[in-house]
């Protein structure tokens, strides 16, 4: 995939964003030591509250900044005590992760061994475990102008409305340059983490549910 990525990089400028902080992201994309910022035109993480161009930092935002402290304590309270009720096949730790621009709640915990993140996705796609949690939190929760938002196979995100993935957009725009914006994700139903952007009139969407789909189109569509 990285290899195809830079013949793309010769044609048009190339990015990516996710929720995860950009440890996460160096994680799960930098090999061989690489660095992803050298990789990538432009790099998104925590949705673009993170935004890394050409290897300059652009400016950011904070999630705790935005709601305040007392709000967010009391979320997190009802958070974890939800948690502690919750019946399910095993709990692991981490389960509420404290980003610049959300947070991210784990039922499992983010501690959970590959395996366990399969299992409890497949255990998850049966029981709804996330999907009524985030009922719940909307329920208790539907004024604090947040957005509840399940991806991955674990967890959910929870951050300010309009600070899903389409937040990365202003800074390409900012850029004046482009005048079309390819997005690929996965989760591009509704209530995923990809509909936004995948539905945002800025963009072209594309929606693939393996690297080997995003491969295939990216070939067929810059003939690579």
């Amino acid at each position: 995939m990285l290899a195809l990525l830079q013949q793309l990089r010769q044609k048009v400028a190339i990015g990516f964003v996710g929720g995860s902080d950009l440890v996460k992201q160096q994680e799960q994309i930098g090999i061989n030591g690489y660095n992803v910022t050298d990789l990538f035109d432009f790099c998104f993480a925590e949705n673009g509250l993170t935004a890394i161009r050409l290897g300059e930092t652009l400016a950011s935002n904070s999630f705790i900044q935005w709601l305040g402290e007392d709000k967010y304590k009391k979320m997190a309270n009802f958070i974890l005590h939800y948690i502690a009720d919750l019946d399910i096949p095993i709990k692991r730790g981490t389960f509420i992760e404290f980003r610049n621009g959300m947070i991210n709640v784990s039922p499992i915990g983010r501690n959970a061994s590959v395996q366990e993140r399969h299992d409890f996705e497949a255990y998850d796609k049966i029981h709804n475990v996330r999907r009524d949690f985030v009922e719940a939190l909307r329920a208790k929760f539907g004024d604090y102008g947040l957005t509840f938002s399940v991806g991955g196979q674990i967890s959910f995100d929870v951050f300010p409305q309009g600070w899903d993935k389409t937040y990365c957009l202003q800074h390409v725009e900012k850029e004046g340059v482009f005048d079309t914006i390819h997005f690929f994700g996965d989760k591009t139903y509704k209530g995923g983490n990809d509909y936004e952007i995948y539905e945002d009139p800025r963009t072209i969407g594309h929606s693939v549910t393996k690297p080997e789909d995003t491969m295939a189109e990216l070939k067929k569509l810059f003939d690579l």
